[in-house]
């Protein structure tokens, strides 16, 4: 898998989110800030690496299911209108 920097990873075994800021092919420079607030910057093996969801790509999500629920409740709203017309 390719990383770019301002992906968020995080390492395999666990641990904080990372913000990737530099890539090569073996490795990744990554930066993320500690528990007491202290800012970290490491380079890390890709293979110890994985992609996470941002918050953005699950508001993007949610958003999606929103739009789907909409598009029904549209639909019943058009079926009880053809009903009261039939009536």
């Amino acid at each position: 898998m390719a990383f770019e920097p301002g992906d968020i990873v995080m390492l395999k075994s666990g641990g904080q989110p990372m913000t990737v800021v530099a890539a090569s092919e073996d490795e990744i420079t990554c930066l993320w800030i500690g528990d007491e607030g202290e800012l970290f910057r490491e380079s890390i093996p890709v293979v110890a690496l994985e992609s996470v969801a941002s918050d953005d790509d699950e508001d993007e999500d949610e958003h999606e299911d929103e739009d789907e629920d909409e598009d029904e409740d549209d639909e019943d709203e058009d079926e009880d209108e053809e009903k009261k017309k039939r009536a």
